[in-house]
Formats: C-alpha cells, sequence, structure tokens
C-alpha cells in the first residue's frame, strides 16, 4: 500500500486528463494497470499515477537525417 498526499482524481477527471474515454480508464482499473483507491463505491486514482503514464509515454521525435528527395 502506498501512501499519497497527491490530489485524487475521479476516472472522469483522468480520462480528460489523458484524452481518453471513460470507459478506456474503467477497463485499465478492472486489468490492474492502474493504481487506483477506492473509498466505498468511488474509485479514485492519485494524480501523480496519471502524470506516470504520460511520462512513460512520452515519445521523442525522431531527428532528419537527410533532405527529402524530390
Amino acid at each position: 500500500m502506498k501512501a499519497t498526499s497527491e490530489r485524487l482524481l475521479t476516472v472522469v477527471e483522468a480520462a480528460t486528463r489523458l484524452g481518453l474515454k471513460e470507459a478506456t480508464i474503467r477497463r485499465r482499473i478492472l486489468e490492474r494497470k492502474i493504481a487506483y483507491c477506492k473509498v466505498g463505491r468511488a474509485v479514485r486514482l492519485p494524480q501523480e499515477e496519471i502524470e506516470r503514464m504520460i511520462k512513460e509515454s512520452w515519445r521523442d521525435p525522431v531527428p532528419e537525417t537527410g533532405q527529402r528527395s524530390k
């Protein structure tokens, strides 16, 4: 168990932040691919978990190596 002082997001807030559908977030929760907190029936996701997902998904652009042929 990990204690956090970060803000907890609702599923809707997390989906909006990631640009995904709410159903996608809920599926990833069921698949245990996202850390979450459940208080009664309410599901909350640590903001740091969403930030981690963004950082892990980041891809740098490939540098251009030459000129394009005409």
